[in-house]
């Protein structure tokens, strides 16, 4: 922090001394135009915009609906224009704002929004950034009113305080954070593309293989007519974790839970620890690198994960271990279980009829496997998770964007740091994105 600047204390905190402190309304107008679209325009088209169609803590309008003025809901009332900033008022922590963009110029969203409309003293997009800092959150907490959703009253909405910093700095700062805001949408649009290339590869290889002309009819579809269908119990040993834990341990081994298993890959949130001495001789739960978790109870029944050499000696908690033999690829049979709709449709009639989803060895053992020969496993498997790397090196990219952008909001949007040439290059050079 540069002694050149001078700080004070303000009701929202410390700020620099050139920035004032003002209520939202005495800077914009909210809520400038509503209209009722089931009278005024019964046969016009509009967007409509409610408050699920924004992403919450991105700002992104994903689902706006198009609709008659005749079948407006009762909540499509607001007329948002360009550049305006919508601010959910109903459970505003979760943080669905959006900045209107040239497309839904003149269209409607919900009443679930306070719409602002800036004037000459406030940029939309530095009054865009500030909606999703701990002050101004924190100040919505201890307004909103309501028990299951919560909210926020227009006149509410209108004591807000917030930052006004000079308008060239405002600029500055809104320059910054929305070069980062681009290079976050860039790496997500990169991701969907390349998800759907796995999708349609993975459609393609475990259905088709690799080259073959000659296919069969089986109870599992059309295949290669060199495939065979085995039951998973022929080719692999499937067996069941520790079950309910012991006494936890900070420092003991990972027990790997339902929640940990996420669409083909173990995660760490939630991860419990407990005493390997714990676990009683007559069961096996201790994971090795190429056995694959399925859970078998509660709303995520029948998913997948790779056990890889990061997990090798973790303890498998409720769910079953499969332990492929050497005529399956453990990769592969993993995308296969993962993605095959004839092994979800299995996996969802074998669940046992309760209140609770569940499955047991027995019959995950009985669940038909396609079985190319092990050379063209290992190649499908190859090409699959090439992508998958490429995956998990988008995604990594775009969780350091979103922690570049919160440390930046933290630091700009309070004046700790202020908008100078380097941080502006500097955060150029760390949101571009080369598509190789």
């Amino acid at each position: 922090m540069s002694s050149q600047f001078l700080y004070e204390q303000t009701v929202i905190g410390r700020l620099p001394k050139e920035w004032e402190v003002a209520r939202l309304g005495e800077f914009v107008d909210i809520n400038k135009k509503s209209i009722d679209p089931s009278k005024d325009s019964q046969n016009g088209k509009f967007l409509y915009i409610d408050i699920d169609a924004v992403e919450n803590g991105t700002g992104v309008i994903r689902n706006a609906k198009e609709i008659l003025g005749k079948d407006a809901p009762s909540r499509a009332r607001r007329v948002i224009y360009y550049n305006d900033v919508l601010m959910s008022t109903v459970r505003p922590y979760l943080k669905a704002f959006a900045i209107v963009p040239k497309s839904f110029h003149n269209q409607i969203c919900s009443t679930g929004f306070a719409v602002l409309t800036c004037g000459d003293k406030i940029i939309p997009f530095y009054l865009f950034h500030t909606l999703f800092t701990k002050s101004v959150i924190n100040q919505c907490k201890k307004m909103m009113v309501g028990g299951q959703y919560p909210a926020l009253s227009t006149s509410q909405v209108g004591k807000i305080r917030i930052p006004i910093p000079p308008l060239p700095e405002q600029k500055k700062i809104a320059d910054v954070l929305s070069t980062v805001d681009q290079g976050i949408e860039k790496v997500g649009e990169a991701i969907k593309k390349t998800q759907r290339l796995k999708n349609g590869l993975m459609q393609k290889l475990l259905t088709k293989g690799i080259g073959h002309k000659e296919f069969k009819e089986t109870e599992i579809g059309r295949i290669p007519r060199e495939w065979d269908v085995m039951k998973l119990g022929e080719i692999a040993n499937v067996r069941y974790g520790l079950g309910q834990p012991p006494a936890l341990e900070t420092n003991g081994i990972p027990m790997i839970r339902a929640t940990n298993v996420k669409r083909g890959r173990i995660v760490r949130e939630g991860l419990i620890f407990i005493n390997p001495g714990a676990v009683p001789n007559s069961r096996d739960p201790f994971l090795s690198v190429g056995d694959i978790l399925v859970v078998r109870s509660g709303a995520y029944t029948g998913d997948v994960a790779l056990v890889t050499k990061e997990w090798e000696g973790a303890i498998a908690g409720y769910d079953l271990i499969v332990t492929p033999s050497g005529t399956i690829d453990s990769q592969f049979l993993t995308y296969y279980l993962l993605s095959s709709p004839v092994q979800k449709r299995h996996f969802v009639g074998l669940k046992v009829r309760s209140a609770q989803p569940h499955l047991n060895s027995s019959q995950v053992e009985e669940t038909p496997i396609p079985l190319p020969p092990l050379q063209e496993q290992q190649r499908i498997a190859e090409i699959l998770s090439t992508v998958d790397e490429r995956l998990e090196s988008l995604r990594n990219r775009k969780e350091k964007l979103g922690r570049i952008k919160k440390g930046l909001m933290n630091d700009l949007l309070t004046g700790k740091v202020r908008v100078t040439k380097l941080i502006e290059r500097e955060v150029q050079d760390s949101s571009s994105l080369r598509l190789e």
